[in-house]
């Protein structure tokens, strides 16, 4: 029986705040995930800007305090979109990719199902030491 369908894995938790998926719950939190991680780039993508801006200029020059203003509410923003991810249960790999993680169990042990920005649902997912390269189908998780 693939894992999707497999509502009793949600809650074996070895922390208590920590929050576990099956591939059903993940892919019904992507319309909400997906809409942060759009942010997540676009914010990372300024930041990135930012600091090429910034590196660019003198001290003595006075649009840089201007930047620096701007470098460090972008940094606070993304720092909130961070802690909402975290917020959901969900960790973030990747900031120009969009590439999070949400934790899930599978055989008695943790596994990371994985989706990145531009892929429809989650249909990945790879050991929680095997990162992004290990990738390996949905279809291959069952009870």
């Amino acid at each position: 029986m693939p894992i999707e369908n497999d509502t009793t894995l949600t809650e074996p938790s070895t922390e208590a705040d920590k929050r576990y998926f099956t591939v059903d719950q993940a892919n019904s939190a992507l319309p909400y995930i997906s809409r942060i991680i759009d942010d997540v780039i676009s914010v990372y993508a300024r930041i990135v800007e930012l600091r090429r801006r910034l590196e660019k200029h003198d001290d003595a020059d006075t649009s840089a305090t201007v930047i620096e203003r701007d470098y460090e509410g972008a940094m606070d923003r993304l720092g909130e979109l961070v802690d909402e991810l975290h917020f959901v249960g969900v960790e973030l790999k990747d900031f120009e990719r969009g590439l999070v993680d949400f934790p899930a169990f599978h055989e008695e042990r943790e596994i990371l199902l994985c989706w990145h920005r531009g892929e429809d649902e989650v249909s990945h997912w790879h050991e929680v030491d095997a990162g992004v390269g290990g990738r390996q189908s949905v279809t291959l998780l069952t009870d």
